[in-house]
């Protein structure tokens, strides 16, 4: 049985934070956590925050070990940008866009 869960509208670039769920993608949710706990990367914390919500739903809402689950699929779609200005010299404006990404994480029970 597939688990999925969500966070929406992360500040972050989807590049960077894609870096850090393509690591955890196929490896047991042990596994994950550890390397996370131990990546440099700042967007390491927000897929934590998502995996570790994805194996409270496994164990709550689906009576599913934590120590049998592997990160089946790990995904950072793009959200909306929010767009700002900047003023700079002569009377210019440069634009600012930061951006946000929904980060998506399925887990699935593999084992016993």
């Amino acid at each position: 049985m597939q688990v999925k869960a969500t966070a929406r509208y992360v500040r972050g670039s989807t590049r960077k934070i894609r870096l850090v769920t393509e690591v955890i993608r196929g490896r047991s949710v042990e596994e994950a956590s550890a390397l996370l706990r131990f990546m440099p990367q700042a967007a390491a914390r927000d897929v934590a925050l998502v995996l570790q919500s994805a194996t409270a739903n496994a164990e709550n809402n689906h009576n599913l070990s934590a120590a049998d689950l592997v990160v089946v699929d790990a995904r950072a779609d793009e959200g909306p940008t929010i767009k700002r200005w900047k003023p700079r010299a002569q009377g210019r404006a440069f634009p600012i866009h930061k951006p946000m990404t929904h980060i998506t994480v399925v887990v699935e029970n593999r084992g016993a």
